[in-house]
């Protein structure tokens, strides 16, 4: 596996592709999308472009790797961004040109689903950046986070390292985007309580991997981008984070321990978990409800390290996932987590 070279930024002025590798939900949804738009124009100072499948849903595999292929062959275009995640990216993959996107590296900037288009820009040899996609942090009601703004405007506009904050304050309630009403207010919020350190008593720097952890254990199961050799993990720095979808605490802890049986879990001498999105409009949970949720996930992880990585470093409650705000994590690129001083650094 080629180390990941990290690909020329864009400037103010520049150019960017909008894509929809996975859901066209922008067709849906517009009132999200365009205020998303809008702050990449206004607030960034970028142009973007959107592709033939950016607002259409239904759009097949094949039609989502041609656009994703024109917006990396397009000299024109500076970086690559996913206005939201989806399902089913997988599809996509076999269809991707490994040679054309090595031959013109861009910034890719997705998460969720887009774990599929992360891996596999890194298996060529590009890192990527887990998170800020146009809908959901560019689109948030009212304004954007400061941290999520100031960690996206680092992350592309910039090269050098960036140090991760615990948010004082985050969110993970969400409001009807079909709603003009929903895009007045700021989403509310509630206090951050810091991160949580498990065993740090070491300093690990290396590249990141990982990802969604479903999306993850769709990629296991499909053998889809995963090296055969798991050597090329070790020393690496696994981060990971669940979906609106609350996986349950048994379900978090089963993808871990077949990681953990397959011989990977132990390759990572750090993880840094994402703080546990734990409210969706399907399970709304008050309070109380939620606080059990993140225990649950945390103590799951806890029990497969235990079992397969007992030296493993982690961190839980980083706020690298589906709450708001959000860091973004370059993917294949440089991490350092000092446990000693608790902090985590980026390198953008």
């Amino acid at each position: 596996m080629p180390i990941p070279v990290y690909p020329p930024k864009p400037s103010p002025g520049d150019r960017v592709a909008v894509i929809s590798p996975s859901s066209g939900l922008p067709g849906l949804f517009p009132l999200p999308y365009e205020l998303g738009l809008t702050r990449l124009r206004e607030d960034f100072g970028l142009r973007p472009v959107e592709y033939p499948t950016t607002r259409k849903m239904g759009s097949t595999a094949q039609e989502r790797a041609d656009d994703i292929h024109a917006a990396f062959a397009d000299p024109e275009i500076k970086a690559v961004i996913s206005s939201i995640g989806g399902d089913d990216q997988i599809t996509v993959l076999p269809l991707l040109d490994r040679e054309l996107l090595r031959a013109n590296p861009k910034p890719f900037f997705g998460y969720s689903d887009n774990t599929n288009l992360l891996m596999y820009l890194r298996n060529t040899g590009i890192v990527g950046f887990h998170g800020a996609s146009v809908m959901v942090e560019l689109g948030r009601p009212g304004a954007m986070d400061p941290l999520t703004e100031e960690s996206l405007r680092a992350a592309l506009f910039s090269s050098g390292s960036y140090e991760l904050r615990p948010a004082p304050r985050y969110g993970d309630v969400n409001r009807p985007w079909e709603d003009p009403a929903t895009f007045e207010q700021v989403p509310e919020t509630e206090p951050g309580g810091g991160w949580i350190w498990h065993q740090p008593d070491r300093v690990v720097e290396g590249r990141s991997w990982g990802g969604n952890l479903e999306i993850l254990s769709w990629m296991l199961m499909a053998d889809r981008e995963i090296q055969r050799d798991l050597s090329a993990y070790d020393g690496c720095v696994l981060f990971l984070e669940t979906s609106e979808e609350l996986p349950t605490g048994d379900e978090v802890f089963r993808i871990l321990r077949n990681m953990g049986e397959r011989g990977l879990l132990r390759r990572f001498p750090a993880l840094l978990f994402g703080r546990a999105k734990a409210w969706s409009f399907d399970k709304p949970h008050d309070a109380t409800a939620k606080a059990h949720y993140a225990r649950v996930q945390r103590e799951a992880v806890l029990r497969a390290l235990a079992t397969y990585a007992p030296e493993t470093l982690a961190v839980f409650d980083v706020d690298l996932g589906h709450t708001d705000p959000q860091a973004v994590i370059p993917y294949g690129g440089v991490v350092r987590v000092d446990g000693p001083a608790r902090r985590i650094t980026v390198r953008y």
